[in-house]
């Protein structure tokens, strides 16, 4: 996987490491170099590479790396070789594995070749340099032998969503060889942590929304902004608090900047990154959750986490149309389902705060859904039965 390890990605952590094992699977799992060492968990080994003086010298350490541990695996005491996110990487490790005679399979969280290709044309018509045409040519590679090569040739292809499901069936890859395993929640230790829900200072009696996660730009939460400055109309003591950070350090300037603009400064927070404790009181503490996911080629195809953590805690929330959205809000009907626009969220926000007990009670029915629809205890049992039933070596 191209993370670093140890890793802290649930549906690694989670899935891999606490509930398969419980099933009988287990991974030896390669990574890039992290900082922090390495505990001793349910993995039956864990390998990255020394760090390096560069950014070119630490990717071919990490390749090297794959590429000798598949050298090492022996069919007898493997079952599948398994690739997530690497173009080239899983192009090398599926020849190897055809030549071992080991099964092998191709894991997509994310469109990355394309969201590359994105990237490089909007850099390139803003006027970037020559480095992007690089990166250009180097997803548009990517993409072709991605579709083409790598997944046509995979054993199994597990995708993140059911959206992306039916991307990958239009593009060729057999419905019987892809699986979906879309995001989770670890009931276990959301519901084993002691939260006291708590609001900031002087915002005790006002009704306060709340959104959980990156602040990345490319979130475009400028919308939750406008929708926020509707809101206020009817309830002009409404106040959003941003609980989390982006990675890119002008993103959350640029936020408050255009909350400036708008007017709505004053009722604005971000707390920036927090213990896991300390968030989920904050947003326990809140009185409605908000999850916007942006619309588009990427997005769409992707499996998000905070609706499913908002429901696993019986908040009153509110998503957007986003297709994993949707489906858990359709299906679970413990949340409110809006249109991708400021006027809609503003409308399904303002329902809520009129009527706070119905919502509530609504939302209650939230964990028990996500316990048996969407927890990683779930998650594992369908998945162990996928690679049990598929390329479990029978005696």
């Amino acid at each position: 996987m191209p993370e670093p390890l140890p890793t802290f990605r649930a549906d690694v952590v989670t899935l891999f490491g606490k509930y398969l094992p419980r099933h009988g699977v287990v991974c030896d799992i390669v990574g890039k170099a992290g900082k922090g060492e390495l505990v001793d968990g349910a993995y039956a080994s864990q390998w990255r590479p020394a760090v390096q003086s560069s950014r070119v010298r630490q990717e071919w350490a990490f390749f090297k790396l794959c590429m000798r541990r598949i050298f090492a695996v022996k069919k007898e005491q493997c079952d599948l070789i398994q690739v997530r996110d690497m173009v080239s990487t899983g192009l090398f490790a599926m020849l190897l594995a055809r030549w071992k005679g080991i099964p092998f399979a191709y894991w997509v969280s994310f469109l990355m070749s394309e969201g590359r290709i994105a990237r490089a044309r909007a850099e390139i018509a803003a006027g970037g340099g020559r480095r992007y045409h690089v990166v250009l040519l180097k997803g548009l590679i990517e993409r072709f032998l991605l579709y083409k090569v790598v997944l046509k040739g995979a054993d199994h292809v597990f995708v993140q969503s059911e959206a992306m499901k039916a991307l990958m069936v239009e593009r060729g890859i057999p419905a019987d060889r892809l699986t979906a395993v879309p995001m989770g929640v670890d009931m276990e230790i959301l519901h084993g942590e002691a939260l006291a829900p708590r609001r900031l200072p002087a915002w005790e009696d006002v009704p306060v929304l709340a959104y959980l996660g990156t602040l990345d730009s490319s979130r475009e939460l400028t919308m939750l902004l406008d929708a926020l400055l509707l809101l206020r109309r009817h309830q002009p003591s409404a106040r959003l608090l941003f609980i989390g950070d982006s990675p890119t350090a002008s993103d959350v300037p640029a936020l408050m900047a255009y909350a400036v603009r708008l007017g709505v400064a004053d009722a604005i927070h971000v707390t920036g990154w927090l213990p896991s404790l300390q968030a989920l009181a904050l947003l326990c503490g809140a009185d409605v959750a908000l999850s916007y996911v942006p619309r588009g080629a990427l997005f769409d195809y992707s499996s998000p986490t905070k609706l499913l953590e908002y429901l696993a805690l019986g908040m009153p929330c509110v998503g957007n149309d986003s297709p994993d959205q949707e489906n858990v809000l359709r299906a679970s009907g413990a949340g409110r389902l809006t249109a991708s626009n400021p006027e809609a969220m503003a409308e399904q926000i303002g329902a809520i705060l009129a009527d706070l007990p119905a919502a509530r009670l609504l939302a209650a029915t939230g964990p028990a859904f996500i316990d048996e629809q969407r927890s990683y205890r779930v998650l594992a049992s369908r998945l162990a039965a996928v690679y049990r039933e598929g390329f479990a070596q029978k005696p």
